[in-house]
């Protein structure tokens, strides 16, 4: 019934023989949670969904959460808009996992590519588990104890210095104050274990001397994005790519401006990280 693609040896599989704009029966979002728990990242081709299916399927997975730094879709406060074109160039050029600034940041986000630039605007994600896996044991025995602080402020700090950026955005500052999450956390469903810091939005190593706290993030920011860890996503029209947040992370490829790119992602709520 499915055809499964692989993307790379580490993460990534584009599954055929789903069609996301129908309501799906329970035997197939069974499936597409095991693949999810296997592969970290999902796509699919040709699926052009509408707005009330691109919920529904997110649904089947958890409760949506909200992300009041961006635009949302008019009658689906859910689906947050992401639009690049020449007036408005994308600003997140970093290796990320999303929203780890909350104090319980998302387990997944589903993306809908609705415009896609005839060239580039790939996609890149990375596989935490095959990075954690990648390291030393004593690295992994060293990371198992600490804890890291995540700061909103720190991963929008170049919209918060535009003109205006701080107003607009100050609703978010006062709700998203610093958080703290362990360096390496447990996927609550597989059971893997996860690099859990990114360039973007975490700030620094709990009781490490900044020196120390910044040598080491730069060491695992770059050992994460190893080759070996990672895939790339090329989008078409209609393509739909679901990853698992708490055991990946991605980074846009920028390389399609001054072009347009609109994408529609709605993004899971998910509990405390474990450690």
């Amino acid at each position: 019934m499915y055809e499964i693609e692989y993307v790379s040896g580490a993460l990534g599989a584009i599954i055929h023989g789903v069609d996301l704009d129908r309501p799906l029966e329970r035997k197939e979002i069974d499936f597409l949670k095991t693949a999810i728990n296997d592969f970290e990242v999902v796509f699919f081709r040709d699926q052009p969904i509408n707005p009330k299916s691109h919920v529904r399927f997110a649904r089947y997975f958890g409760v949506p959460q909200l992300h009041e730094a961006y635009g949302n879709l008019n009658g689906y406060p859910e689906i947050t808009i992401l639009e690049n074109n020449l007036a408005n160039p994308s600003k997140i050029e970093a290796w990320h996992s999303d929203m780890t600034f909350r104090r319980c940041p998302p387990s997944g986000s589903v993306l809908h590519g609705l415009i896609i630039p005839e060239r580039g605007g790939d996609t890149m994600f990375a596989s935490m588990s095959a990075a954690f896996e990648g390291l030393s044991d004593k690295m992994r025995s060293f990371l198992s104890g600490l804890t890291a602080v995540h700061d909103f402020s720190y991963g929008f700090k170049e919209s918060i210095n535009e003109p205006g950026g701080r107003e607009r955005l100050n609703e978010m500052i006062q709700n998203n104050p610093p958080v703290e999450h362990p360096v390496i956390r447990t996927h609550p469903e597989s059971g893997k274990k996860g690099i859990f810091v990114n360039s973007l939005f975490t700030l620094e190593i709990k009781d490490m001397k900044q020196r120390e706290s910044s040598s080491l993030l730069r060491f695992l920011c770059e050992h994460l994005t190893l080759p070996e860890f990672t895939c790339r996503f090329k989008w078409e029209t209609d393509s739909v790519a679901f990853w698992d947040n708490r055991i990946t992370q991605h980074k846009p490829v920028n390389d399609y401006w001054p072009s347009e790119r609109l994408m529609h992602r709605v993004t899971i709520e998910d509990g405390r990280p474990p450690i």
